[in-house]
């Protein structure tokens, strides 16, 4: 049974298709080809933070970045920013002392029910109203620890 819904931020999507990344590169590849037999949503921020850094830093050519924005369309559900993760967002900012991009990309995933996200922009297994990040890169055995009780049925 699926128990905890995750998302995934820009980096682990960039470093997915970064093959100068070393082990980050082959580690996110592994994260999303695990998350897509999970419930996992990515944010339309995500996508969009992706395209601006593959394509602003040369990784990728313009079509090639949307082709691979597409191909997530078709395999991730996506949540958007509404008014209330706006005001969760700059009330987060004040409150936790997040940088108003992290905390966006934080309420948007808590209002659609994300417990796990997985990033390196955020404390280690902080955890802030029901939303915990972890940093794959930090950890050991990372894709076991992550995805134990996502993919079972």
């Amino acid at each position: 049974m699926r128990d905890r819904r995750l998302s995934l931020d820009t980096n682990i999507l960039v470093y997915a298709m970064d093959r100068d990344a070393g082990e980050r590169h082959d580690l996110a590849l592994q994260i999303v080809d695990r998350a897509v037999d999970s419930d996992c949503v990515l944010t339309l921020q995500s996508l969009c933070e992706f395209y601006a850094a593959v394509t602003g830093k040369g990784k990728m050519p313009q079509r090639e970045a949307e082709a691979q924005i597409h191909d997530w369309l078709e395999l991730f559900p996506v949540a958007s920013a509404t008014p209330k993760s706006l005001a969760k967002a700059l009330k987060a900012v004040k409150e936790h002392g997040l940088s108003f991009w992290d905390a966006l990309i934080w309420a948007v995933v808590a209002e659609a029910g994300v417990a796990l996200l997985l990033s390196e922009d955020f404390q280690h297994t902080r955890v802030l109203e029901g939303v915990e990040f972890y940093n794959p890169f930090e950890m050991d055995d990372p894709l076991a620890r992550v995805f134990k009780g996502l993919t079972e049925d």
